[in-house]
């Protein structure tokens, strides 16, 4: 329903709470309603931040490096997300 037009490497920016108005990476689709979402800086991959999609802002931007290298199990670091993000900014 709302996850259709989600996809893993895709950039979000939050609408509501904490971590409102920073940008963060989509690392996994949990359901329909929550996405996992980490940036490398305040939200780690080791512990993604559980959001419901509807607090989320998408851009129509998903970053093929970071989507690759979580679909493959290749290893990721909190270093290279936060590189890429700092790329959009």
């Amino acid at each position: 329903m709302l996850s259709e037009d989600l996809s893993i490497g895709q950039v979000v920016k939050v609408s509501s709470g904490r971590d409102k108005g920073r940008l963060f990476f989509i690392v996994k689709i949990v359901d329909d309603e929550y996405v996992l979402i980490a940036d490398g800086k305040k939200r780690k991959l080791v512990k993604p931040k559980l959001k419901k999609v509807k607090h989320l802002k998408k851009y129509n931007f998903i970053n093929n490096e970071v989507k690759g290298k979580i679909i493959s199990d290749q290893e990721i670091t909190d270093c290279f997300l936060r590189a890429e993000l700092t790329k959009l900014n």
